[in-house]
């Protein structure tokens, strides 16, 4: 059994961050994306101010702020991480969103929320992984540095 066990653990340790990174990204992108296009949908009809205006009542900011500020957050950072880029900052921006959410709108979803949190903490820990733009920009970056080293040599 305990072979068994210990095979399954290689096994698991063999599983690619790149996957856990691309996973993360498209997941929360794809929540956050959700929530502004029915944002932006409800925004003519006047229902995406009634809602901060009544239930997500925040006690910082006037529900004519924080409406369009939600909506313009949630329509342009998942396509950072989408992209893969600027994937740290975009994925604490939504962390940060994520707990205004938890703590001023709804704080008995904490079980969502904590599964949000963990992924957006993944990303801002490791990063968008090798499949982003992230990468492609560092490795250039990387390479035109090793190039300005050997010209100078």
């Amino acid at each position: 059994m305990i072979a068994i066990i210990d095979r399954l653990n290689s096994l698991f340790t063999r599983i690619p961050a790149d996957f856990v990174a691309v996973l993360a990204r498209l997941g929360i992108g794809a929540i956050f994306l959700r929530s502004g296009l029915l944002k932006l949908d409800g925004w003519e009809s006047g229902l995406t101010l009634a809602l901060f205006e009544s239930e997500y009542r925040l006690p910082f900011l006037p529900p004519e702020i924080a409406a369009p500020l939600a909506m313009a957050v949630e329509l342009s950072l998942p396509f950072l991480l989408f992209l893969g880029l600027g994937t740290r900052f975009a994925a604490l921006a939504l962390l940060g969103m994520t707990a205004v959410i938890q703590v001023f709108v709804y704080p008995n979803a904490f079980d969502t929320h904590a599964v949000w949190a963990a992924a957006m903490l993944y990303l801002v820990i490791f990063g968008a992984g090798r499949l982003s733009l992230d990468h492609l920009l560092a490795s250039q970056r990387v390479g035109a540095t090793m190039a300005q080293g050997r010209r100078a040599s």
